[in-house]
């Protein structure tokens, strides 16, 4: 039995609006593009220079902490990859939430996934624009953040494949940039360098692999799983290419070797090369653990060159953020949770009012904290919008354990992508991310972006009895045939 079975809980998993197909054809993604987002969309500043705040609180077990937080991102997404397999959809986790548990939990996943973009973008074009103002004094740092904020709302406005290209390209260099680190740290430490010495003794001395304890290196994984997130936005984007289902498993099914090779390899190689406890506090570019393989490895300048791949990677999460944010809110307003017109596209298929909408609130992040920078309104964006990946992945899970239960035996047999151990890795998956929302607690900086995330949460809940109210008189008018407003 296929999976579009009358029967089947895929066979009305999302609207027409949100179905994989928006794009104009000639204009949708090729398979390099979504190869290229798959490779390189979680690459960014969190690893870059991130990591070297992990090893230094936690020691050469780092490379436990970004394993562990690997695997349950790794299990997010097969479950995530089962569905989008089925039926692929701009909306993604959003859809199926819907299907799978109801209206309310699309309705408060999808803000929140939102919400989360606005954020992380307005500190993106915060860090490109201290970046080129660096660079380039001529112009002040907010200025520079909003020309990088005009200039990629024009390369996702013109069209899906321009979007897909940019990041090829902007992917590419981030990929080759770890590449090379790879392979080179692996020869210095393995003393096959030239002035190298063998290095592979530093996991173990130095106070041991886990100096400060295994129990701390668990704590870890909270630290870590928040790099991993925006591995879904390959399998958005490979909802808007030409073979959508291959993109789907390609994404999917190759996020656990993207994530040993690049995340847990990384600090590997890191953590033999320099010993952990003589990593500097990475407080810029040219202390990142990064610059400092770069600069033992006699590269003449590494800072330099690791400060250009580093704002490589800014501007590329620009790139895709907006893609991704703008998608989300024109499936919010598909669906009836967002004003009618954020979804209104352009000839070439592009939300352009989605994707306008989907800056303001950086820009206003911005200018705000250039203009204001101790009102607390930038800390708070960035805050509230920390617990938004452990949400996802929650209702990933249980979404898919919904829509497995739904299912015949055949229509199971008939999946592309079928999701091991069900639903015995979906509870593990919950308990585990519960216990990294407690060991958030633990720390100040956690209950922080606890709290504050609990309010932004607060409010849309708050909200939600006017939408669910808008909401039947929309479908009550489209019942009837009456066109609503």
């Amino acid at each position: 039995m296929t999976d579009d079975s009358p029967s089947s809980p895929y066979s009305r998993p999302v609207s027409p609006e949100t179905s994989a197909g928006h794009a104009v054809a000639g204009k949708k993604l090729r398979s390099r593009h979504v190869m290229m987002i798959t490779l390189g969309g979680i690459i960014g500043a969190s690893l870059f220079v991130g990591s070297g705040n992990v090893i230094r609180s936690v020691g050469p077990a780092a490379i436990l902490s970004y394993l562990l937080g690997g695997l349950l991102v790794f299990l997010a997404m097969r479950m995530l990859g089962e569905m989008a397999a089925a039926r692929p959809t701009i909306g993604s986790f959003m859809e199926y939430a819907r299907v799978g548990l109801g209206d309310w939990a699309a309705y408060l996943v999808g803000w929140l996934y939102w919400y989360f973009w606005v954020g992380v973008l307005a500190y993106e074009a915060v860090l490109g624009g201290e970046t080129l103002h660096e660079w380039f004094a001529f112009l002040p740092s907010w200025a520079w953040s909003l020309l990088l904020i005009l200039i990629f709302i024009g390369t996702n406005a013109i069209s899906v494949r321009t979007f897909g290209e940019v990041e090829f390209w902007l992917a590419s260099i981030k990929v080759i940039a770890i590449v090379v680190f790879l392979g080179a740290g692996l020869l210095f430490a393995l003393g096959l360098w030239p002035n190298a010495s063998f290095s592979v003794p530093n996991l173990w001395e130095h106070g041991g692999f886990a100096p400060n304890g295994i129990g701390v290196a668990l704590t870890g994984v909270a630290l870590v799983i928040f790099s991993y997130f925006g591995t879904e936005i390959a399998v958005m984007a490979a909802a808007e290419s030409e073979d959508p289902a291959k993109g789907i498993r390609q994404a999917t099914s190759t996020v656990i070797w993207r994530i040993l090779l690049f995340f847990v390899g990384a600090v590997l190689i890191i953590t033999m090369v320099i010993p952990w406890n003589e990593l500097p506090e990475p407080v810029n570019v040219a202390a990142a653990p990064f610059t400092q393989v770069f600069s033992l490895l006699g590269l003449p300048g590494a800072a330099v060159v690791m400060q250009l791949v580093i704002f490589t990677a800014v501007i590329s999460v620009l790139n895709s953020g907006l893609y991704s944010a703008s998608r989300m809110f024109a499936a919010l307003a598909d669906q009836g949770f967002a004003p009618r017109f954020v979804a209104k596209r352009s000839r070439n298929g592009v939300p352009l009012w989605a994707l306008v909408a989907s800056t303001s609130g950086a820009v206003v992040a911005t200018i705000v904290n250039f203009a204001a920078p101790a009102s607390g309104v930038f800390d708070f964006i960035m805050n509230s919008a920390g617990l938004v990946a452990l949400f996802v992945y929650v209702f990933i899970a249980l979404t898919q354990m919904r829509l497995r239960q739904k299912m015949t035996p055949e229509e199971v047999a008939g999946l592309k992508l079928r999701m091991w151990l069900h639903p015995w890795l979906n509870i593990l998956l919950i308990v585990a991310i519960a216990a990294v929302f407690v060991v958030m607690l633990t720390t100040e900086a956690g209950r922080t972006q606890v709290w504050t995330s609990l309010i932004a949460t607060g409010v849309l809940i708050a909200v939600w009895p006017l939408v669910r109210r808008n909401l039947r008189k929309r479908r009550a008018a489209a019942d009837a045939g009456v066109p609503s407003a």
